[in-house]
């Protein structure tokens, strides 16, 4: 009776456990940003080399800012999350954008960026009803290349590094219509780079079964990347709509 009892006890746990959280899922979505945005560098020499090894030496421009539009270009960003319903264990996101564009301005000038940006994210689903909300944390990689060049100067500059960031999520879904919206934001730093990611969304998913659900999405994102390391000191900025397509496992 006193093992029946206790099978009794267990089971209504668990079950409780599996009627406050999802069972375990996968969702992924892939979307095309038409972004613009600008170059932002700054040149910085001492005027006085007693090592040699400044290349900015007597640089009459060093010190002055040199902003330089991005046109409109497109980029992919994806993004796959898998979640569980087993407690204090984190969910798992790894969002990723792949940005290469190249700009003419005018005959002496022109930019070209050539970069990539993955988020590895842990994270935790506070509210998932009607309401959705998530918060967790993890670790931005930011990688690629930066040429600028106009009248002024040529500034070439290459980027490879990762700074802890903090994630939040927050949705709302308008029952029986497949309607839903979703804002979301990473932010990270560290002593190089400081990273503000936001965007924000409405979907129609206009497939709903037990198994799947797959839909449509048209949103707005903002992103920008601020580089101080030693004497490289520039700053990105991208922002622009996108369109894509989500699906729910």
């Amino acid at each position: 009776m006193k093992i029946s009892k206790c099978t009794l006890l267990t089971t209504t746990f668990l079950l409780s456990c599996f009627t406050h959280a999802d069972f375990i899922g996968l969702k992924g979505d892939v979307n095309y940003w038409y972004f613009n945005g600008s170059i932002d560098n700054k040149n910085n020499s001492s005027l006085s080399n007693s090592t040699g090894n400044d290349n900015l030496l007597l640089d009459p421009y060093a010190g002055l800012s040199n902003k330089n539009d991005i046109k409109h270009d497109g980029a992919i960003q994806a993004s796959i999350a898998f979640e569980h319903p087993i407690p204090l264990l984190p969910n798992i996101k790894i969002k990723y954008t792949d940005l290469n564009t190249s700009t003419n301005n005018g005959q002496y000038a022109s930019n070209k960026v050539d970069l990539t940006n993955t988020d590895y994210i842990l994270y935790y689903e506070i509210l998932d009803n009607i309401v959705s909300a998530d918060i967790g944390l993890g670790m931005a990689n930011i990688d690629g290349k930066i040429k600028q060049y106009n009248a002024l100067q040529s500034f070439n500059s290459s980027l490879s590094d990762n700074a802890p960031i903090a994630y939040a999520s927050v949705g709302a879904k308008l029952p029986f219509t497949g309607l839903s919206a979703k804002g979301e934001v990473v932010v990270g730093a560290n002593s190089d780079v400081t990273l503000t990611d936001v965007q924000a969304e409405l979907q129609y998913d206009f497939v709903q079964s037990m198994l799947l659900d797959v839909g449509a999405k048209v949103g707005y994102r903002y992103m920008y990347i601020d580089v101080d390391e030693n004497k490289t000191k520039y700053k990105l900025d991208f922002n622009g709509p996108y369109i894509g397509l989500n699906a729910h496992f």
